[in-house]
């Protein structure tokens, strides 16, 4: 089958880390990455399911502001060894992640890491958690503002009312909690009042499937957790790991599920697993998949069609636009196209409607890009303004918006207050549907990394993206958490419990004669 170049990039070898020239080329309609290693010998993975639409994610892509005061000062840069950020990144800490705890009452295999496995328990303290917090913000030209508590599962951790409160204090507007939801959300209601009050605004719920099958992880627990979250007022993002073979054909049902539970559920983040660690190639090739490839079982649902997916920096026209506006540097996701797709769906009566059915996203997105061009050449910002507002109706198809839905005012309110509560009115009508694909050693792409905006932050002041942290553990997670871990033993020994003792068991059988679960999850 014939190969057409399509780009040249940089990459590592899945077995010794050495820096390899990459090809990414199409063939058969798809996007494939090779590589060579003089000692290993020849690498081939699929990059992207599918070569139009990888054509038109890429029109959308440009580089961010990056950060003007880099943690790494060295002048000699060689991505992705020596992030922490530098000079070289182009994009800021768009969602920062702190790793509350490696502890985990679930061992899931394909778990990015957790205690057990490492041998050393991490846990920061309060003080250290907060100047990581302060590292974020501090910095420039755009400081975070989103945060993600995460693990492990922070459930564990006693004191996360208390890190939740510092994060509210060190002034983030948006707290999530990535959790599995198993060891108090779903026991326990007055943990998700807790948790709500001090601050968190989003709670980030490992979801892989409707069926016990799929979703082993927490299938019998998610009533009790959705009844809680509902009670304390906290909104929920379901979070499949998609593995071709394993719960890839039940994608569609997990959408069908977020809209009958619309309100409650925000959005869902499909997330195509990431193969880190040893691998054979039969398994590679049969678990592999992508986010177009993700995309087509969603459209098998006649809810949704691959037309009506954008990559993530599409929305950098908003930001130029008020960026040209205000003269003041704003929160940009300019992170690789390829790494992320998104859709809005709204409710219309009994029917279902994606935004880009009735909002012409590539018209909008090319004017604001012209008018922000106006304003940067001297021309009237006022006037500029002016007419964007003044034409934002001709891009929405009035006879197919939902009928409940005033999209211009909407888009006015985050066009003339560029707020995060602007934004917000905009997800309170609507299921967000985006997909997020983080790569691993077989498909790592150094042009991806330099462009990544969610980033964890460590203990020893660097920010790490999340695609150098996890992937390449040896050089970042596990490098740096051990220096501030303590063996298991020793912590066993302190406080007097055994890492084991919270392996979280279940009655299934039992938890099934008491709950209709068919009923709950029928869609």
């Amino acid at each position: 089958m014939p190969e057409k170049t399509i780009a040249k990039t940089q990459s590592l070898c899945p077995e010794c880390l050495k820096f390899l020239e990459a090809e990414i080329f199409e063939r058969g309609g798809k996007v494939w990455i090779k590589k060579s290693c003089s000692e290993h010998g020849d690498f081939e993975d699929l990059y992207y399911g599918d070569y139009e639409m990888y054509k038109k994610v890429m029109k959308f892509s440009h580089d961010g502001k990056g950060i003007s005061n880099p943690e790494i000062k060295s002048e000699n840069i060689s991505c992705p060894k020596n992030c922490g950020l530098c000079k070289e990144h182009k994009t800021h800490t768009a969602l920062g992640n702190i790793v509350v705890t490696n502890r985990c009452d679930l061992q899931c295999f394909y778990c990015f890491f957790y205690a057990s496995a490492m041998g050393y328990v991490y846990e920061p303290s309060l003080e250290q958690i907060r100047q990581m917090l302060r590292a974020m913000k501090s910095e420039k030209p755009v400081a975070a503002n989103a945060v993600q508590l995460t693990g492990g599962n922070p459930e564990l951790r006693e004191d996360l009312v208390d890190i939740i409160r510092i994060a509210k204090e060190e002034g983030y507007g948006h707290v999530q909690l990535n959790i599995n939801g198993t060891h108090k959300l779903a026991p326990d209601p007055e943990f998700a009042k807790n948790i709500r009050k001090a601050g968190v605004n989003t709670i980030y719920l490992s979801f892989d499937g409707t069926s016990p099958q799929t979703n082993p992880k927490n299938y019998w627990e998610i009533p009790k957790i959705f009844e809680n979250c509902k009670s304390a007022g906290v909104g929920i993002v379901l979070v499949p790991t998609v593995i071709n073979g394993t719960n890839d054909k039940n994608v569609g049902n997990i959408l069908k599920f977020g809209l009958k539970n619309m309100g409650m559920v925000r959005g869902i983040n499909y997330q195509p697993v990431s193969l880190v660690g040893r691998i054979t190639k039969a398994d590679l090739k049969r678990m592999r998949i992508t986010i177009p490839d993700v995309i087509e079982r969603l459209a098998q649902t006649g809810i949704v069609e691959k037309e009506d997916f954008y990559p993530v920096p599409t929305v950098s026209s908003i930001t130029h636009f008020l960026e040209a506006l205000t003269g003041k540097a704003k929160y940009e996701l300019s992170t690789h196209a390829v790494c992320g797709m998104a859709t809005y769906i709204f409710k219309d009566g009994n029917k279902y409607v994606p935004l880009p059915r009735f909002l012409d996203v590539d018209g909008l997105v090319e004017y604001l890009g012209e008018k922000a061009e106006d304003i940067k050449v001297g021309k009237n910002k006022l006037l500029a303004a002016g007419k964007v507002l003044a034409k934002l109706n001709s891009f929405i198809d009035g006879k197919k918006q939902p009928k409940d839905l005033n999209l211009a005012n909407i888009m006015f309110s985050i066009l003339t207050k560029g707020s995060y509560e602007a934004l917000g009115d905009l997800h309170k009508k609507t299921l967000f549907i985006g997909l997020m694909h983080f790569m691993d050693l077989h498909n790592y792409d150094i042009e991806r990394v330099k462009r990544c905006c969610v980033h964890y932050a460590q203990p020893d002041g660097t920010i790490v993206p999340f695609c150098a942290f996890n992937v390449i553990p040896q050089w970042y997670r596990d490098k740096i958490q051990k220096k501030y871990s303590v063996p298991i033993e020793e912590w066993e020994n302190k406080n007097g419990q055994k890492l084991k003792d919270n392996y979280y068991k279940r009655d299934a059988a039992a938890m099934e004669k008491a709950f209709d679960y068919k009923k709950f999850y029928a869609v």
